[in-house]
């Protein structure tokens, strides 16, 4: 909480709720999205529904020595944070299930943990290996 020991942070916090708040409109609008995909579009790809729970926790505005607005950013930030690494796992699995290759590797990119297990980039024996060796159509 380093926005306790930053001298004069009111007036640049003022300043700045507006834009964290407004956030959180669409952040409702794709979590609402994102959900009826998953439940509509996992059954058919037999992928397991990814359960909620395991990546929004809100918990901290219980702890008794935050204030009324701490306890609210608290709110805030374990939901928005959460639900973004809820969607990170809902799209790495569909990413997994429709395209598990690498992308091509250089120091400007930092991939994601969920490719840890994929087809490395440009290694069409391994491509062929895994998605070829049964010769089911593409489609």
């Amino acid at each position: 909480m380093k926005y306790l020991t930053t001298k004069h942070r009111l007036p640049r916090h003022f300043l700045t709720i507006p834009f964290i708040y407004l956030a959180l409109i669409p952040i409702l609008m794709m979590d609402l999205y994102v959900e009826i995909y998953h439940r509509f579009s996992f059954p058919f790809y037999g992928i397991k529904y990814v359960k909620r729970g395991t990546y929004i926790r809100i918990d901290r505005h219980k702890l008794s020595y935050l204030n009324l607005l701490q306890k609210l950013y608290c709110i805030y930030c374990g939901y928005a944070n959460g639900v973004l690494q809820y969607w990170v796992k809902i799209f790495g699995e569909t990413e997994n299930y429709w395209c598990a290759i690498k992308h091509y590797e250089n120091e400007n990119f930092v991939p994601p943990l969920h490719h840890q297990d994929f087809i490395d980039y440009n290694n069409e024996e391994e491509y062929n290996k895994v998605y070829h060796s049964k010769k089911t159509p593409v489609f």
